[in-house]
């Protein structure tokens, strides 16, 4: 299980502007915001994506760099892009399962096409959000066992606002006795 104020694990992976994204090595004025999605089956992801593509602006202005993350492959990556209509958005693909556990999203199996007739891959991870500090320490994570009901990113977007003028520390980190 990820804790606030520890490491996160390693992630690096290919992105669609054709360089690789690698947390440890990228760190951002404030976060980084890694939003891990279904894949292209996923028409919540498609909406959910949307609504990130249009605040990238919001977030770059309070130092947060932005990547969503799938192990889909780099057409399927590049089809979520052009239908989101992605031009800010930093994509990445190809996430190893293996990597998507170490984050604790959960792994799901395919039930074959889905409501917008794509099919689902054989395995795929389901949704995450989590705020990294440029350590790489844990600051946020929201992971869902579904596709529905996920952090509002305009929420989220205000939540930093006071964090940044409270300098408000990562929450949850206590592991002690209870």
């Amino acid at each position: 299980m990820l804790l606030p104020r520890q490491k996160t694990p390693d992630l690096d992976v290919d992105t669609l502007s054709g360089t690789r994204f690698d947390l440890s090595s990228e760190p951002p004025e404030r976060f980084t915001l890694v939003v891990f999605y279904r894949g292209l089956h996923c028409p919540i992801c498609a909406t959910y994506l949307k609504e990130l593509e249009r605040l990238i602006p919001e977030f770059e202005s309070r130092g947060v760099k932005t990547i969503a993350i799938s192990s889909d492959g780099r057409d399927r990556a590049q089809a979520m892009a052009d239908k989101i209509g992605a031009e800010k958005l930093s994509i990445g693909y190809g996430l190893p399962l293996s990597v998507a556990k170490e984050w604790g999203l959960s792994i799901s199996t395919s039930r074959g096409k889905t409501s917008i007739g794509i099919e689902e891959p054989e395995l795929f991870s389901e949704p995450g959000v989590f705020l990294v500090r440029p350590d790489q320490t844990l600051y946020y994570a929201s992971v869902q066992t579904m596709p529905f009901v996920r952090p509002v990113f305009r929420e989220l977007v205000q939540a930093l606002d006071f964090v940044i003028a409270n300098d408000y520390p990562a929450r949850g980190e206590y592991t002690g006795p209870v």
